[in-house]
């Protein structure tokens, strides 16, 4: 066989399968989604942020009802893309909870739930910055900077996170935008 020959058909034989691994997650990431899938994980949600973002003396994500301020962002604010995404993340950590640890995220301890966090964000970062802004272009933010985001978000919107989770300042006396923060000083939030 000719050389030229062999090289065309390797050619020929990884860009057909790039085109279908392409083709499958663009089938996959487009794909239409129950709703009620959503409300089903509602549990498993709230769990994971509360582990972001757990109670102490002050409030946590669960009691301040993060869960479902995120159900509410995808359901209402999300493209059908970034909802295929959260939802397949969420089935990700069920699946490696089940199989690292034998048990469900929900059942795992909390130390091992902190470790299935911390390998889902090793996962979802690159070393070199350049490709996390290629691969967020591209691809979209990963599951774990969407559920970290939103979880922040959905606990410093909350009244409970607003008025006990940080310093609640109703009308400020005058606006400061470089402040130094003593030791362990709530920072300032309004509604």
């Amino acid at each position: 066989m000719n050389r030229r020959v062999s090289i065309k058909y390797a050619l020929g034989l990884g860009l057909m399968g790039i085109f279908s691994f392409s083709t499958f997650e663009w089938r996959r990431l487009h794909k239409t989604i129950d709703l009620k899938s959503l409300q089903k994980s509602k549990t498993l949600i709230s769990e994971l942020a509360e582990t972001i973002i757990p109670e102490t003396d002050t409030p946590g994500a669960a009691r301040a009802g993060v869960s479902t301020y995120i159900i509410n962002i995808l359901s209402n604010c999300s493209s059908v893309v970034e909802q295929n995404r959260f939802l397949n993340g969420l089935q990700e950590v069920e699946s490696y909870a089940l199989t690292a640890y034998d048990n469900s995220f929900i059942d795992c301890s909390a130390n091992e739930r902190i470790e299935i966090l911390n390998f889902f964000k090793s996962k979802d970062e690159y070393i070199i910055p350049f490709m996390n802004r290629v691969h967020k272009k591209v691809f979209g933010p990963p599951f774990f900077t969407s559920l970290k985001r939103m979880t922040v978000e959905g606990y410093c919107m909350s009244e409970l996170g607003a008025t006990q989770g940080l310093a609640f300042n109703f009308v400020p006396g005058r606006y400061n935008g470089c402040t130094v923060l003593q030791r362990n000083q709530k920072a300032w939030a309004t509604k």
